[in-house]
């Protein structure tokens, strides 16, 4: 079956570092994971700790709004940006080579009007809690593209907000079930009213 990409959007700020070795270097740093955190869009959804562990990251990109068309900021290709993954998710370090686009983002992100970001990635594993309408996130196959963002399309308050196509997707997985929780709950009762007819007789 074929891996549908997501994306999450992270309302953790994204921060600016001067370099020690070059003042005119422009660094970003940041989160583009948080592990064990809660969201809530329709049901809830928790990356793990261990989400990461066998994940293809050979060559990750760091966009603008996941957009193709816009040039590349960095890559870990070419060891432009690092990837680390830590007790509290996935830390990333950017050092942007000096465009006029890089340098843009770079104000902006330093201003505060760019401080989100946001992962592309497809799902290995994942595991359903109903009662709790919970969805965890056991492991990542690949990722793709860790990114800049300005506007989420859900509230920024929520650590993760995802594409809507990936969302209705997950919703509409999430009704299935409940339809087939309540099919169960119906025959266990029929079940057990047969049962007590039997016994009556």
């Amino acid at each position: 079956m074929k891996k549908e990409k997501e994306i999450r959007f992270l309302a953790e700020n994204l921060e600016v570092r001067e370099s020690e070795h070059n003042q005119e270097n422009m660094v970003v740093e940041g989160y583009a994971v948080v592990f064990d955190s809660p969201a809530t869009h329709g049901f809830t959804e928790i990356i793990d700790k261990n989400a990461f562990n066998g994940c293809d990251m050979k060559d990750v990109c760091l966009k603008y709004n996941h957009d193709d068309s816009h040039l590349i900021l960095a890559r870990t290709r070419n060891n432009s940006l690092r990837l680390q993954i830590d007790d509290k998710g996935l830390f990333i370090r950017a050092e942007l080579i000096d465009t006029n686009s890089n340098r843009d983002i770079y104000k902006m992100i330093q201003a505060g009007l760019l401080d989100k970001m946001s992962f592309a990635f497809t799902v290995e594993e994942e595991k359903w809690d109903l009662a709790s309408e919970t969805r965890t996130i056991l492991r990542i196959d690949k990722l793709f593209d860790v990114s800049v963002v300005d506007t989420p399309f859900y509230d920024t308050t929520s650590i993760y907000a995802r594409a809507l196509s990936t969302l209705e997707s997950e919703k509409e997985k999430l009704e299935n079930f409940r339809a087939k929780r309540e099919l169960l709950q119906r025959k266990v009762s029929l079940f057990l009213k047969v049962n007590e007819l039997k016994e009556e007789k």
